[in-house]
């Protein structure tokens, strides 16, 4: 153990938070997956607990492997890596209908010979989120025209979300949201950034016109969301509303204490109690308690994110460990959000709780990459104290 942690670099209390959110996820999703047991027939509980740390295990050996990688690598990286993933995207898109979508959604490939299924859009975040990093980082010297960013910067972020939204409305807003926050605090310029929040809008408005005339072409999309957000706005008996509503019964259960670990009862009536909904879960087990914990976690997460941003010595390092860094916690929030009823249900899992292979990995990845620019900041540092007349002084006395 102690050679473990000597080889491992870059701020500590990121890698406490990450292993203490993994470590806390364990009792909610062993005891959220008896519904899966259930419903798998032949399955076990015991199954579901061994696939999360397996699932886990990987995620924590891609951060540790990424957090050794120099950050400044990723700016190449993402510029291979884009075309790389709107090739994984368009064979996700194109694939046919997947049969394990309760909403005929097309999201997951089947990784050929290891069974696992793999979402390309959360790569296709991280990914994305990096490139923009490197290229506001680039121009941050130079005065650009709104022109001569389209295709460099703007082009690479409307493919991915035109290959993202068909099947993953609330994945291409999130993504598109945190794009526009980075730009924003890139100092690209405002008035670009209000012409691209109008593209996005006449485009969206586009793309649910032709889904309207065309229904073959993208099956049941436009109708899920309009039934997510009616059933949000007046509360009209869909399936999405079903699943609040038990929600918040979980939640109401749950009081200040909870009712103790394994103790939920609405997780055998919520169809995705292990990933979308397991914070209900976690409330109504551990309480009002167990949530301001939770909560508390993910806060001094992204704390601990700014300040890596913040110690960062370049320009692209402080960019890299927000445009990274900043969707753990926002879909976090949103998920905590969706299971109050503060937003419409948009399928976005608690990272590091919730189940699921593809999540895990992809915020591993991401913690990697902040962990990075955290690992150049202490070499500095470290290189700036070796040089230091002073502590030269001291040792030699």
């Amino acid at each position: 153990m102690t050679i473990v942690l000597k080889k491992i670099k870059g701020d500590k209390l990121i890698w406490a938070i990450a292993t203490l959110l993994a470590i806390v996820s364990f009792l909610p999703v062993y005891s959220a997956a008896s519904n899966l047991a259930y419903i798998g027939g032949g399955s076990n509980t015991f199954a579901f607990f061994i696939k999360h740390f397996v699932h886990l295990l990987l995620g924590f050996i891609i951060m540790y492997s990424v957090h050794k990688i120099p950050y400044r690598y990723f700016r190449g990286l993402s510029i291979i890596m884009i075309p790389v993933v709107l090739l994984l995207l368009a064979l996700t898109m194109f694939q046919g209908d997947n049969s394990e979508s309760l909403t005929n959604a097309r999201r997951w490939i089947r990784i050929p010979f290891i069974g696992f299924t793999f979402q390309p859009s959360t790569l296709a975040s991280v990914v994305l989120m990096v490139y923009v990093a490197r290229y506001l980082s680039k121009i941050k010297a130079k005065k650009i025209t709104f022109r001569e960013s389209i295709f460099p910067l703007w082009t690479p972020v409307f493919l991915v979300l035109g290959c993202i939204l068909p099947a993953n409305f609330s994945t291409a807003a999130l993504i598109f949201f945190m794009v526009i926050v980075l730009v924003f605090l890139g100092g690209y310029p405002k008035r670009y950034i209000g012409l691209i929040l109008l593209t996005g809008a006449l485009t969206l408005a586009l793309f649910i016109l032709l889904a309207k005339a065309y229904p073959k072409a993208m099956p049941n999309r436009i109708d899920t969301w309009t039934s997510r957000i009616e059933s949000f706005m007046n509360g009209k008996d869909t399936k999405a509303n079903y699943q609040i509503e038990k929600a918040k019964i979980a939640i109401a259960s749950g009081g200040i204490r909870g009712l103790g670990p394994g103790k939920s009862k609405q997780k055998n009536f919520l169809p995705q109690s292990s990933s979308d909904f397991i914070f209900a879960i976690i409330i109504e087990e551990y309480g009002l308690l167990g949530a301001v914990v939770l909560i508390s976690l993910y806060l001094w997460l992204l704390f601990r994110i700014l300040i890596v941003s913040q110690k960062s010595n370049t320009f692209f390092g402080k960019l890299l460990a927000v445009g990274v860094g900043l969707p753990i916690i926002f879909q976090a929030l949103v998920n905590m959000g969706v299971a109050v009823e503060i937003f419409p249900v948009t399928g976005q899992t608690l990272p590091l709780i919730s189940s699921g292979g593809t999540s895990i990995w992809m915020t591993c990845l991401s913690i990697g990459i902040v962990l990075s620019v955290s690992v150049k900041h202490q070499k500095i540092t470290k290189e700036n104290k070796a040089t230091d007349p002073l502590d030269i002084l001291r040792k030699t006395i």
